[in-house]
């Protein structure tokens, strides 16, 4: 145990094992209120996608799908920002435990539980830097075991086109009220509008806005 305690300090200087807990914590709130903001943003910049897809659904079917698979994708990244969320709360509650721990046992106990969220973290671009330092600390301080990194996953979105015509059709039904969507059907009415030349006119008018806003989107999820 002392010489467990010794290699700690000796790595973090003058640092106590409750001490870089408590480190690790402020640190990982910190991340979990960077995320936040990070699923604020994606949730300002949905809801101009959406509305840009309303106000294009007379016009160019073409440019809503586009801009309905940039929305499922942002969905699905949100969702990984959420699921980040709830697994730093974990390692918080762990860490918690582990001061407990450290009043009885004097060092860290290894803990698996922390080394699966954390290798899982680190797979997320908002906070990857991040956890990759809280990684080599927590390693060092013998929290956990080195990790492997051969069997990083990627986090794009690949699997998408298998399942994106059914996903965009639903997506486009409810942004439009039905207008679009379901099936892929569009109304009488849309199709003569397209034909209009004023009209065409006007897509060419908003095409690089709706590629700017749909840039603005992928570059939110990282």
């Amino acid at each position: 145990m002392a010489s467990t305690l010794s290699n700690i300090q000796k790595f973090f200087g003058k640092k106590s094992p409750d001490e870089l807990v408590k480190k690790w914590r402020q640190e990982l709130r910190q991340q979990q209120r960077a995320v936040q903001r990070q699923i604020q943003a994606i949730d300002s910049e949905e809801a101009k996608v959406k509305r840009a897809i309303k106000q294009a659904a007379k016009k160019d079917v073409k440019v809503c799908k586009m801009l309905a698979k940039e929305l499922i994708r942002s969905q699905r990244h949100k969702d990984r920002l959420y699921t980040s969320k709830a697994q730093m709360n974990s390692i918080i509650m762990q860490l918690e435990h582990q001061l407990a721990t450290i009043k009885v046992a004097g060092t860290l106990q290894k803990s698996a539980d922390v080394m699966k969220m954390v290798n899982s973290l680190v797979r997320l671009p908002e906070v990857s830097q991040a956890m990759q330092q809280m990684s080599m600390e927590m390693t060092k301080a013998g929290l956990m075991e080195e990790m492997i990194n051969d069997t990083m996953e990627m986090m794009d979105d690949e699997d998408l086109e298998e399942e994106a015509d059914e996903e965009v059709s639903k997506v486009l039904f409810q942004i439009t009220d039905g207008m679009l969507g379901e099936a892929g059907q569009v109304g009488p009415a849309l199709e003569t509008k397209h034909e209009e030349p004023a009209q065409e006119e006007s897509e060419e008018e908003e095409g690089p806005e709706l590629e700017l806003m749909q840039k603005r989107l992928q570059a939110l999820k990282g």
